[in-house]
Parts: structure tokens; sequence; C-alpha cells
């Protein structure tokens, strides 16, 4: 019975916790409603996790009565990350210790452009630090992290038309100019890799590639726990790998391109007559729920998809390949017939085989990616890499 409760009061602690995380500060009369806890346990678990130093408890005003107010405990200094999407923009609001405070997303329209979609991004910055009752002041830095190949010198997109509407748009300028603070800009899938190369699936090799596969696919290359990103960030570009001579013409101008043939348009009318108008989101459920035809498209895409990551792997001859993205959450039915093609193609190497894992971060490894590049390029974050007596600043 004394295992049970100390089980329960052990998950009561991590939901208080996640839930001051989801929205970056609440008091605690919010903080019962929002976990349907009793305002007794709430106090109870707040006052224990003040005391461990996890949480900041101070006075404010709600509707015009004093309150306490809860917020995560953060180290001095705040930096954020933003991954900028076709679709959607997640951000995450963190502290130089890597601690993060809160995590926000919303839904953008199609083919938006950057004027719109960074004014959206600075204001939700400003609501982020106020909601952890923080100032523009302590801010740090900005990541971001965009689906197209990048000039991190310039922070502007370096192949035009990938991005409808972000063409010679210096992303990392503009948005330092409306916040203040210094930007650093990269492509979405390095980001992914650094993400996953420090902290999650990746962690412990010296060289890895991160493929991302969502609406479109791209991979971040690690060599010697470097990122690689090529002269103006062209290198991982595998979404542009022509895999049919004669398919439809590409965002970036060739013919056949491997966005062309797995990106989501394409599976969306591969299904169509079957399924109906489909989102990625509804490829992905029915595909996890044992939908055959939803199964068979991801299955198709996971085979071609690894048909050119294993030409990529190869050239770079990784340790490991972590698959992440959207698509990827469909598990071993992408990740089985992705395998299968690397093994195919790839050099059987006894010494250290090549590993095909799904990403440990998951849909957080780009943004946490944006985290880490804008601590990197604040110098507040130092790597120790997996060698012994070597240190790296991470690049």
């Amino acid at each position: 019975m004394a295992g049970s409760q100390t089980a329960l009061r052990e998950a009561n602690r991590a939901t208080v916790l996640d839930t001051i995380r989801r929205y970056g500060g609440l008091t605690q009369v919010e903080l019962a409603a929002a976990t349907s806890l009793s305002a007794a346990t709430v106090s109870s678990i707040v006052r224990e996790l003040q005391g461990a130093g996890a949480v900041d408890v101070r006075t404010t005003v709600r509707n015009g009565r004093r309150a306490l107010l809860v917020t995560v405990l953060h180290r001095t200094g705040l930096v954020v990350g933003v991954r900028i999407g076709t679709r959607h923009m997640a951000m995450t609001l963190a502290d130089s210790a890597q601690e993060v405070l809160v995590e926000q997303t919303l839904p953008l329209p199609h083919e938006h452009r950057a004027d719109t979609s960074l004014d959206r991004a600075a204001l939700l910055i400003v609501e982020l630090l106020e909601r952890v009752g923080s100032s523009p002041e302590e801010l740090l830095g900005i990541g971001i992290g965009v689906p197209a190949p990048v000039d991190v010198a310039t922070g502007t997109i370096s192949v035009p038309g990938i991005l409808r509407g972000w063409d010679d748009v210096p992303v990392g300028e503009v948005m330092s100019r409306r916040l203040g603070v210094p930007v650093f800009v990269d492509n979405d899938a390095n980001l992914g890799a650094l993400a996953e190369s420090r902290l999650g699936a990746a962690r412990h090799f010296q060289d890895s590639v991160y493929v991302r596969v969502s609406h479109g696919t791209g991979a971040g290359v690690v060599l010697g726990h470097q990122l690689h990103r090529g002269f103006a960030g062209t290198a991982g570009e595998i979404g542009h790998v022509q895999v049919d001579a004669s398919g439809a013409v590409c965002l970036c101008g060739s013919r056949g391109c491997l966005n062309t043939v797995v990106g989501v348009p394409a599976l969306i009318d591969v299904l169509r007559a079957s399924r109906g108008p489909l989102s990625l989101r509804d490829i992905v459920t029915l595909a996890s729920e044992g939908d055959p035809g939803c199964r068979q498209v991801v299955e198709d895409a996971g085979a071609t998809i690894g048909g050119v990551v294993a030409a990529l792997a190869i050239s770079v001859n990784p340790q490991c390949v972590v698959v992440g993205g959207e698509l990827a959450e469909t598990g071993e039915t992408l990740l089985a017939p992705l395998r299968e093609a690397i093994r195919r193609r790839v050099p059987l190497n006894h010494i250290a085989p090549l590993e095909v894992v799904g990403a440990e971060l998951g849909a957080r490894a780009e943004v946490m990616g944006a985290v880490l590049l804008a601590l990197e390029g604040t110098t507040l974050l130092t790597h120790r890499v997996d060698h012994p007596d070597r240190d790296r600043v991470p690049g």
C-alpha cells in the first residue's frame, strides 16, 4: 500500500510539473482545475517542488485578487527554439541549463509568408516570456529552424523556390530587429540531427544521419560530433535527389525528386481514389491503426527513402541513421522497409554495423535542436562528447 501511495504521489508531482511547463505559469487554483487534483494536494505538491528547487512561487493578481503564481524555476538566461514548418509553428522556451519552461504550437496557413509568420513568432515569444513571469531583457538568443537549406552565415534560405514567400529574406536579421537579441537560423533536419546527436538516439555515436520524413524529406549529417552543413547549407538535401526521371517537376525546378514521390501531396494523390481527401495526420493515424491502404503507401515511401538514404550512408559512413518527422510516428511500418532498403544496399560492416532507429525526441527533435543552436550561438552551452579527456563546443 505504501508503494502504491508513493507511486501515486510521484505521478501527481509529474502531472503538476508537466502542466506548469505546458502553460508556462499557473496559480494554484488554476493548477487544481487543469490537473483535476484537489486544492490541498496541489498546494502540498507545490511546496515539495519549491523545496526541491523545481518551481518558483510568487504573488500575482488574478481577477482583482491576490494569488500565488507557480512557474518552473529557471537558471539565469533564457533562449527560445522555433521550428517553422509548412503548416505549423512550434516554440520552446528554455533556460541556459536546457530546462524546458514552456512549449507552444500554432497552425500556419498554406504557403505562409516570412513577414507575417515572423511577426506571429515575435508576438508569441513575448507572450511565453510573460507566462513564465519573465521579461524580454532575460532573453539571450533565438534559434529558428525552417524546412529549406539555409546559409547560416546570413540566415537566408540558399535555394530559391523551396519555401515560397521566404526567398531573399534574411530571417535572422529580421527577427533580431524585432526582439533585439541574436538570432540563429538553420535547416530543420540539421536541427533534428543536432538534437538527436546531443540528447537523443545518436548521442553515443560520433557519426550519424538524421532523416526527417514529413511534408517533405530531408537529412542532417553529423560527422565527428559536429554538424556538416556543406557550403551555404545544402548538405543532406536528399528530398531533391532524383528517383523518377519522368516524374513530376519539384519546387526546386528538377524533375522526379524524392519529395515529388514521397511528399505528402504524392501520398494523398495515391490514396485519393480509395480513401478520399486525407491529411498527413490522417495517413499517420490510419496507418498506425492498421488501414491496409495507408500502411502500403507508408511502406512504399519507406523503401524509396531507404534507397536514397543508403546512397548517403555509403558516402559518409555513419554509425547510426535516426528517422524522425511525422511519418516516423507510424513506427516499424515506415522503419522496417527503410531499414531493409539500406541493408540491401550498404556494404555490411562487421566492425561497426549501421543502426537504423526511430528518433528518441520524436516531434520535439527539431525545436530542441533550435534551442541548442541558440545556446551554442550565445556561447552558453559546452558539450562533452563521448570520448575521454576531450571537450568540444558544438558547431
